[in-house]
């Protein structure tokens, strides 16, 4: 089999080295266009795991490797005059000229051609003819540009500049240095690769660049105005340049990797924000998962191989590419941060990509986490709560106040459609939902968007609030949550607009009733669906008769007992139509502007406001983003969201999409706490996060790093109704309310986790992997 390998970079060479291991008859030339001493940028970062990889497939790279690099346990995070040290991180750093000279003399000692200095055109026959065409030459790839309607590629250059320079400073940690100028913020994302080498990548926004006029500096002016800015952490170093020009980071992304016999690996693939250092460690796992689809189908079968190769892949490389896409915005918005108390920011900086979480970091750097305890008890103590510093709790465990409401916790369940109402009358499954949910020991319950009149349900099993037979229900079931629970209960109440008159959720979500329906109102005549009934666009009357069912649900659920009631302006039902522009296509005073859009659903809410009592709070909740092209963005949630807090309003509720049918969410894990974070640290509210978020610890991730003040969970506590009971005894929150009914219940549990977590953290410090420092000091001996 003939192979070209289209690029001398770690990706290609690596996957040269183990495909001619493997079957040493296979010719294999790299075609490489710089010299065999060019090399661009610095050095790069691998983890403890990669190396462990990279051991486990090629032992003699490995050995050549760990010889020439240097080793670091700590990250160090230097802001405002303070520097937090984290360890237990495991990376090393390696010169990339290096690891090219090592990975080139391996390839040719097993065989394989490389011929430097040669040019490739995408369009030579000479390289399409062979067996197998991997195209691993890089972020600019002429492969695959000039197969672009193949390949399908997307480019996101970011706003943020970057420029990728040298010192001789030497570092015993991966450091992070943050430092506020006339101009602006500059970061130092710094690392030592060799001995008296190391990588300093200075990164900022571009409102900072252009005022620091960094646009008209050469090179060598532009790391003169670097040395200036960070003269203090150089300690008298210089920095050095090797192409050290500024630009942004461009994000790619392929719709498809292979197109006959070609198939992308590497950065032509997919790129990675270099925050995470996991560019090239990416483009070597590339290289082996080539060659594992080759293993596992016989080796000869081209088509079979490649078509394994992206369908194993490729998860794992939008997973990564996910997290470098979350942390890539954290240091696009760090003046968003820059206020915060410095224990907190570090804490965010840690866990700013969700691989690093509060319990991974509890392991790892047990006293660092009991700052951002303390730190998370003072703030509870200010706030006229008695709360221990010397010994805090958990920051789940601490209390919250929204006006004259005290939450015992910060965990809440949150609203889930239930669709086993009669005519809008809540029953005994309520009773018994929200009922053993509240004796699960959440500090606040929500109820299911609970509809202000018969039209306004989403389906014939919405539950109501728009008569004495509903309030008798309601309040039925609260006055059993306070009567056996601590856990305070939220009335949130909603219309569907034009997603009403909908079948039950496993019947066909937002399907529309085929019989039985009724008429839909929205802010437009637009359908959800092109097939959906189309709704009635709103009249002033209209307007008005909504506004006095909201008023009086509000007043209902005032007299069945509620601490507390929700406005639902999300998800696209009636007020949501409003807010966006992609359901809002009015020409009058309602429409157009965001502040025109607004115009409503303000009115809704302060009407309801009027007639809620002061002492108790009252919450919206918000899509954030719509998900869409056109739509609503963080940015305009910002302004959403003050506007309802200048209304009156305590919390948002922070949620997400399902305005149009055919948004792009893009999911994962704790996916909407981003938009949470946002209008917490730069409107100055209380936020509440929901979305994905599945484990006591994500909810301790959040609270503490500052992203929100409460943390909503559906799913997790529709099969688990005493999620935070079980927390409480994780973290020994002895406190918390039990029924004494189940007092024995408590008192095992508690017994056990205590157990359970020694054991726990025993089996995790004799499961750590081993780190390849003592390796390294062989190699070096």
């Amino acid at each position: 089999m003939k192979v070209h390998v289209i690029g001398g970079g770690p990706a290609g060479l690596y996957f040269a080295i183990l495909m001619k291991k493997a079957w040493p008859q296979t010719r294999i030339t790299v075609f490489e266009r710089n010299r065999p001493d060019d090399t661009f940028g610095f050095g790069v970062v691998f983890s403890d795991e990669t190396l462990d990889t990279f051991e486990t497939y090629d032992h003699e790279s490995y050995r050549a490797i760990v010889g020439h690099f240097a080793y670091w346990d700590d990250i160090e995070i230097h802001f405002r005059g303070t520097t937090h040290r984290v360890g237990g991180n495991g990376f090393c750093g390696c010169s990339r000229a290096t690891l090219l000279k090592i990975l080139g003399r391996r390839a040719r000692a097993l065989g394989v051609e490389i011929e430097y200095q040669r040019e490739i055109s995408p369009l030579d026959p000479v390289i399409r003819n062979a067996d197998l065409v991997v195209v691993a030459d890089g972020i600019n790839s002429r492969m695959r540009e000039a197969f672009a309607d193949r390949f399908k590629p997307r480019l996101d250059l970011r706003p943020n500049f970057f420029s990728w320079m040298g010192s001789t400073r030497p570092f015993d940690a991966f450091t992070f240095f943050f430092r506020e100028t006339a101009h602006g913020i500059f970061i130092g994302h710094c690392y030592q690769y060799e001995p008296q080498r190391s990588t300093w990548i200075v990164e900022t926004d571009p409102k900072t660049f252009a005022r620091a006029g960094l646009d008209k500096l050469d090179e060598a002016a532009s790391a003169r105005f670097a040395e200036d800015v960070f003269a203090k952490e150089l300690r008298g170093h210089r920095l050095i340049t090797n192409r050290s020009i500024w630009r942004n980071f461009p994000t790619i992304r392929c719709e498809r990797w292979v197109a006959d016999n070609m198939v992308l690996i590497g950065d032509a693939k997919a790129t990675a924000h270099f925050s995470i250092g996991s560019g090239t460690k990416l483009a070597m796992e590339d290289g082996i998962a080539l060659y594992e689809a080759f293993r596992s189908t016989g080796g000869r079968d081209v088509a079979a191989a490649l078509t394994d190769f992206e369908a194993r892949r490729r998860e794992e490389v939008e997973k990564t590419q996910h997290s470098a896409d979350v942390s890539l915005v954290w240091f696009e918005h760090v003046d968003r941060f820059w206020n915060m108390d410095p224990t907190r920011f570090a804490f965010g900086l840690m866990t700013r990509s969700k691989a690093i979480t509060y319990d991974n970091l509890a392991l790892r750097a047990p006293e660092f986490v009991k700052q951002a305890d303390r730190l998370v008890a003072r703030d509870v103590r200010a706030l006229g709560f008695e709360a221990d510093i010397s010994q805090p709790l958990a920051p789940m465990f601490q209390p919250f106040r929204l006006r004259s409401l005290t939450l015992e916790n910060r965990v809440v369940v949150s609203p889930m459609c239930q669709y086993s109402a009669q005519d809008g009358l809540p029953n005994d499954w309520h009773l018994v939902h929200y009922g053993s949910r509240a004796i699960g020991g959440a500090g606040l319950m929500f109820t299911e968007m609970t509809d202000v009149s018969a039209q306004a349900r989403i389906s014939p099993g919405c539950a109501g609030i728009y008569n004495d037979a509903h309030e008798a229900a309601w309040k039925r079931i609260v006055d059993f949550v306070h009567a056996q629970a601590k856990t305070k209960f939220c009335l949130q109440l909603g219309h569907a607009g034009r997603k009403g008159a909908t079948k039950l959720m496993w019947e066909g979500i937002d399907e529309p009733l085929e019989e039985g329906g009724w008429p839909i109102i929205s802010a437009s005549p637009l359908p959800y669906f092109p097939h959906s009934a189309v709704p009635r666009e709103m009249a002033r009357a209209d307007m008005d008769r909504v506004i006095a069912d909201f008023v009086a649900a509000t007043e209902r659920g005032q007299r069945a007992g509620f601490d507390m009631v929700e406005l639902h302006a999300a998800h696209g039902y009636l007020l949501a139509s409003f807010i966006s522009p992609l359901t809002n296509t009015r020409r009058d005073e309602y429409g157009g502007t965001l502040a025109n859009r607004l115009r409503f659903p303000l009115e809704v809410f302060r009407a309801m406001r009027a007639v809620w009592p002061d002492e108790k709070p009252m919450s919206v909740r918000i899509s954030a983003t719509d998900w869409a092209d056109g739509g609503l963005t963080g940015d305009d949630a910002v302004e959403v969201a003050r506007a309802f807090a200048a209304a009156g309003c305590d919390l948002i509720d922070v949620s997400t999409g399902q305005t149009v049918a055919d948004a792009q969410p893009v999911f994962g894990r704790m996916f909407q706490t981003p938009f949470s974070d946002q209008i917490r640290n730069e409107a100055g509210l209380a936020t509440m996060c929901v979305g994905a978020i599945t484990t006591a610890d994500q909810v301790n991730t959040i609270i503490a790093a500052g992203r929100a003040d409460l943390v909503a969970l559906a799913r997790p506590h529709l099969v688990d109704p005493y999620f935070t009971m079980k927390a409480a005894a994780w973290y020994g929150a002895s406190a918390i309310h039990c029924p004494p009914q189940y007092f024995a219940g408590k008192e095992q549990i508690f017994r056990n986790s205590t157990r359970d977590r020694e054991e726990w953290r025993d089996l995790r410090r004799k499961a750590k992997p081993k780190t390849h420092r003592d390796t390294w000091k062989e190699a070096a001996e």
